[in-house]
């Protein structure tokens, strides 16, 4: 069965370009078969922060593939319907025998991606970078930085351009 003895890699996922770019480049690059792909996706406090509460401090429970694909469940979690990134995981999976699974988490990027790395023991994180400049990145910080920063595993960032 895929994942019981691969590698779990994990991919920072916000539905933008540079996060499909990642994925992508994890798929091309990093995935083999019998890994599991973890996709990591944060949403800022105060969307449905109620409906949420439960999992706050946690994250959801593990998503698999089979269950991302339904409508009422990425409904559910606030999940995009993006069918470019579904078609990616659908083709990775099926392509490399992945197990594929989403890790919802609410909150702050910077410290729920690091979080996650520690508590879901990924051996090694894919994230893209939106190739802030200099004074951007000064100014409003880099989700990327402070992961490369504080993250317990190696960390890939593929850039935008």
């Amino acid at each position: 069965m895929a994942g019981e003895s691969g590698r779990k890699v994990g991919v920072a996922m916000d539905f933008s370009a540079s996060s499909k770019k990642a994925l992508q480049w994890a798929a091309d690059n990093l995935l083999r078969q019998g890994d599991t792909l973890v996709l990591l996706h944060v949403q800022h406090h105060g969307r449905n922060e109620a409906k949420n509460a439960l999992w706050s401090h946690t994250g959801s429970p593990l998503i698999p593939l089979e269950e991302l694909m339904e409508t009422a469940v990425r409904q559910r979690y606030d999940i995009p319907s993006d069918g470019e990134v579904f078609d990616m995981l659908n083709a990775v999976s099926r392509e490399k025998g992945l197990s594929v699974v989403l890790k919802m988490y609410w909150g702050d990027p910077r410290e729920k991606v690091c979080e996650a790395v520690g508590e879901l023991n990924l051996e090694s994180l894919v994230m893209g970078s939106r190739g802030l400049g200099q004074i951007q990145r000064i100014l409003l910080g880099s989700v990327t930085n402070y992961v490369l920063s504080n993250a317990s595993c190696p960390v890939t960032v593929v850039k935008a351009k």
